[in-house]
């Protein structure tokens, strides 16, 4: 099945992008559907394609020497997918694995680079929302490494909160269930740690952990927490 123009153009990615360059998109792409767990793919294949998100989140995480998996980002709707390594013509440097019900565009690489050849518009158009992700992705990984642990880890929800929070409760329901473990490895450390910190915020009920999410109740206090 091909996404339609329609369907690339309500993605942040392809924006920037001339509506007639979309529609060249969409003839050389095709949707591809993941379940929760599933691969979208591995660290060490081969970069044959580079994805989209249409709709779901996928975790792109890579592993560490000590063989912990360290995660690098969250991916939601919009956010491309091994679009470096395809560019480069290299291996995926890391995994990237669907978090829930997933889709993607995906556009092979041949395709994709005869279509930066024929058209330097189209060039123009994704240069400026893929750097604008290496951005991003810089910012991240300094937010991995500087701080305690509970300011990462504040850091975090408060992102996810802005990201796909909604009113609910008197707080903001994170409708993204994340293991203690995925906690850990997003914030670059254990996972006793982050049960203890999560333990600690649900008793002062500033975060609360439940079966499809996370209920912020005290974003103040979060706030405060992260700008330690």
């Amino acid at each position: 099945m091909r996404p339609t123009a329609e369907t690339l153009a309500a993605l942040a990615l392809f924006r920037r992008v001339s509506p007639a360059d979309r529609t060249r998109i969409a003839a050389a792409a095709s949707l591809r559907e993941f379940d929760r767990g599933d691969h979208v793919f591995k660290e060490g294949d081969d970069s044959t394609s580079f994805f989209v998100v249409v709709t779901g989140r996928v975790k792109v995480y890579k592993q560490a020497p000590d063989g912990r998996n360290v995660i690098l980002e969250l991916f939601g709707p919009g956010c491309p997918l091994g679009a470096v390594a395809v560019y480069e013509a290299r291996p995926y440097p890391a995994s990237a694995v669907a978090l829930d019900a997933t889709t993607c565009v995906t556009i092979p690489r041949d395709a994709f680079f005869e279509l930066l050849e024929r058209h330097p518009s189209l060039v123009r158009g994704l240069l400026g929302s893929l750097s604008l992700r290496l951005v991003e992705l810089t910012t991240r990984l300094a937010e991995l490494t500087g701080g305690h642990i509970d300011a990462r880890l504040a850091r975090l929800f408060l992102k996810l909160a802005d990201q796909m929070g909604r009113p609910e409760r008197s707080g903001v329901f994170i409708p993204l269930p994340l293991s203690r473990q995925e906690l850990a490895d997003l914030t670059g450390t254990t996972i006793e740690t982050a049960i203890r910190i999560m333990s600690r915020w649900n008793k002062d009920l500033v975060l609360q952990t439940e079966r499809e999410g996370f209920l912020l109740l005290n974003r103040a206090a979060l706030e405060q927490i992260a700008q330690a």
